[in-house]
C-alpha cells in the first residue's frame, strides 16, 4: 500500500537544541514525504535563533503542518519527547515519530517507519542498527563499540529482544503512548530510549526492528556526554528491578 494513500494522522517530534544548520533542511526533507507527515519541533530555548527560523517557516510555508513549543533551558532529550508525546496525543495524532534534527536519521526512512506499523502488524518500530541490512556511517571506532556495547548490555540484563536499545528513531502507535505511564519515565539522555522500550516490551507491546543506515552528523555539534552515558550503564539495572 502506498504511504500517500493513508490518511491517518502522522506527527514528527523533533527536539531541538542548537540546530540553525539543520532546522529548515531537516522540516523540507519531513514535508517533501508523500503521506502528509507533521512535524512538531520541541526546542530548548537554543540561543543561535533555532525557534526563530521554525517559527518563520510555520508563517511563510507550512501552516497547519509544522508547529513548535518553546522550552526554556536545556532540560533533557527524555523531558523534550515527552512533551511532544502529550502533545501529539492531545491532538489526536495516530502514529507518532522521533527523529534527531541532524540527519543522522534519513527522513525518507519514516515511510518505512511508519508502514511496519500500519501494515506489519507493529506496535511500535524502531529504525536499527544493528539488524540484519542496518549500517553505520562515518562513526569512530571507539563510538561503535560503545553504542553496540551498550545495546548488547542491555539485552543481556534486560533480555528485551530489541538490538537496537539506544535507538531514537522510533514510530509510536497512538495506543503504545495512551498506555505507558508517561510521567513516571524517569531517564533524559540514551536511557530514555531504553526505558521507553522496555516499557512497551513489558506492556506486551510488538516491536520491529526496520534496518537503517545511521550516519554522523555533519552540521551542529553532538549532544554526547559522559553523565549520559552513566546514565544508561545504570539505569539499565534500575530499569530491570524497578520498572
Amino acid at each position: 500500500m502506498a504511504a500517500n494513500t493513508h490518511n491517518e494522522k502522522k506527527l514528527v517530534v523533533i527536539p531541538t537544541y542548537n540546530e540553525k544548520e539543520n532546522a529548515a533542511l531537516i522540516i523540507a526533507a519531513v514535508m517533501d514525504l508523500p503521506g502528509d507527515f507533521h512535524v512538531l519541533i520541541v526546542d530548548d530555548g537554543s540561543p543561535d535563533g533555532t525557534a526563530t527560523i521554525v517559527k518563520g517557516l510555520i508563517a511563510e510555508q507550512y501552516t497547519g503542518r509544522l508547529f513548535i513549543e518553546e522550552r526554556s533551558g536545556k532540560l533533557g532529550l527524555g523531558t523534550a519527547y515527552i512533551h511532544g508525546f502529550k502533545w501529539a496525543l492531545s491532538k489526536g495524532y495516530d502514529y507518532i515519530f522521533e527523529m534527531d534534527a541532524d540527519f543522522s536519521h534519513n527522513p525518507k526512512d519514516l515511510t518505512r517507519l511508519f508502514e511496519a506499523c500500519h501494515d506489519g502488524g507493529a506496535d511500535l518500530s524502531v529504525g536499527s542498527r544493528y539488524v540484519k541490512g542496518g549500517k553505520l556511517e562515518n562513526w569512530p571506532a571507539d563510538r561503535i563499540f560503545l553504542s553496540k556495547g551498550a545495546s548488547l548490555y542491555t539485552r543481556l540484563i534486560t533480555w528485551m529482544p530489541v538490538r537496537d536499545s539506544t535507538a531514537g528513531f522510533v514510530c509510536y502507535t497512538r495506543r503504545v503512548l495512551e498506555t505507558l505511564p508517561l510521567d513516571k519515565i524517569r531517564f533524559i539522555g540514551y536511557a530514555f530510549q531504553i526505558e521507553m522500550k522496555y516499557r512497551s516490551w513489558k506492556a506486551g507491546f510488538k516491536i520491529k526492528e526496520v534496518p537503517i543506515t545511521f550516519t554522523d552528523r555533519v552540521l551542529g555539534a553532538s549532544k554526547m556526554s559522559k553523565g549520559i552515558i552513566k546514565e544508561a550503564v545504570l539505569g539499565v539495572w534500575k530499569m530491570k528491578f524497578f520498572v
